[in-house]
């Protein structure tokens, strides 16, 4: 049984956002849950990231929105942000969870994302769904939508640390069996 718990993770940049969060949709996906939405995941060569890819977490559809390589009028410090293939995916993901899933997944709340009012319009459209959603936020960011989200007193925001890393995705799977941790 899962709870209708919204939470939020935040942390700063390298923290371990996504890896806490693709460690809980590992943990969940025992139960039998449809989780959708979208992952945002690093490119590079370990040491310099040159860009992120979108991907859908029920389809597998994925894409690069944002490299050194793509030329857009929207940079977010080197990297040039293609808000189509964003949108294409992403918003799209976010749709499909709030009509067909148990769980939506939202990663990341962040710079280069909440340049699209599409993707603002799909995040909002799921925080007012009746489902419990797992999304993770840029730390710093002081986007109104960001300020939204973190005054919600329907989400629970966590931060990840170095310390806490490996430990957070147990205590956010028993917040949404409803225990009270």
């Amino acid at each position: 049984m899962i709870s209708d718990i919204k939470i939020g993770i935040t942390g700063l940049p390298g923290s371990g956002k996504t890896y806490a969060l693709l460690r809980v949709i590992e943990m969940l996906q025992d139960g039998e849950l449809k989780i959708g939405g979208m992952i945002d995941e690093p490119v590079g060569d370990g040491r310099h990231k040159t860009g992120f890819t979108v991907r859908d977490l029920l389809t597998g559809e994925t894409d690069v929105f944002a490299s050194t390589d793509i030329e857009s009028r929207v940079m977010v410090g080197k990297l040039g942000v293609d808000l189509s293939k964003l949108e294409a995916i992403g918003v799209k993901a976010i749709k499909e969870a709030c009509e067909s899933c148990d769980i939506i997944v939202i990663d990341e709340v962040g710079k280069m994302e909440v340049e699209s009012q599409a993707f603002i319009d799909a995040v909002k459209e799921a925080l007012d769904a009746d489902k419990p959603m797992i999304i993770t936020l840029h730390k710093k960011s002081r986007n109104p939508l960001l300020q939204d989200i973190r005054r919600r007193d329907d989400v629970r925001i966590l931060e990840v640390t170095p310390t806490n890393r490996n430990l957070l995705p147990y205590k956010i799977v028993r917040l949404m069996s409803g225990e009270n941790v």
